[in-house]
């Protein structure tokens, strides 16, 4: 299958639904990444910092790039002129970071609180006691160049349907009760950022935003 049949089967999955394809190009060439933003992709996640850094001059300028690995805060600075979202938010020092390179732009960095939500001990993210403890604090009531606008976790890797949908609707429930409690009437709170290549439907069946599909779009990685 190529590039494009595959963003465009996948689009075709997410019609009539409030998910977005978040197109996963980390070892992918420019390329490659350029087929897949002639087919209509738009939304490109990439887990290193320099690798998104080496590829963005390279394509369209009007390319919406999502950071969805775990991210130093001594390499915010490389992509704080262009990227849209950071999808790997877990810690008030990473928010601050982000805060002090964007205002260096002059612009508003995106991010989503990543969660634990899998078994494996490997997986990063937050717990809800520490979300909540960054939303509680007078220093991210303080950011101006930071809007956050959901969630994000990575799943099990797991062929137990039972435990994803367990999994992905702790998440959505995370974002319920964030939503609830600390973005009401707030329109840019609205992503829910899970499921994968292997698991995608299971997570828009439990209320996922944005998809994050890289092998099913480009196949194995190098």
């Amino acid at each position: 299958m190529s590039i494009s049949s595959q963003i465009q089967f996948f689009e075709s999955q997410l019609a009539g639904t409030n998910c977005r394809l978040v197109t996963v190009t980390k070892t992918h060439p420019v390329e490659r990444l350029q087929e897949a933003y002639d087919a209509g992709a738009r939304l490109f996640g990439e887990n290193k910092v320099q690798e998104m850094a080496a590829k963005q001059p390279e394509l369209p300028a009007d390319i919406e790039w999502h950071l969805i690995g775990h991210l130093q805060t001594n390499k915010v600075k490389y992509i704080a002129p262009f990227v849209h979202t950071i999808q790997s938010v877990d810690s008030l020092k990473l928010l601050l970071e982000m805060e002090k390179q964007a205002a260096k732009h002059n612009r508003v960095i995106n991010g989503l609180l990543q969660f634990h939500i899998a078994a494996e001990e490997t997986k990063t993210g937050l717990t809800l006691a520490e979300a909540e403890e960054i939303l509680q604090s007078e220093a991210y009531k303080s950011l101006q160049h930071v809007r956050l606008t959901g969630v994000m976790a990575i799943a099990t890797n797991t062929p137990d349907e039972t435990q994803l949908r367990r999994e992905f609707s702790e998440l959505s429930g995370y974002f319920e009760l964030l939503k609830s409690r600390y973005f009401t009437g707030n329109e840019a709170f609205r992503e829910i950022s899970m499921g994968m290549s292997s698991d995608y439907q299971l997570a828009i069946a439990e209320g996922s935003t944005l998809i994050r599909v890289g092998s099913a779009i480009f196949g194995s990685r190098n």
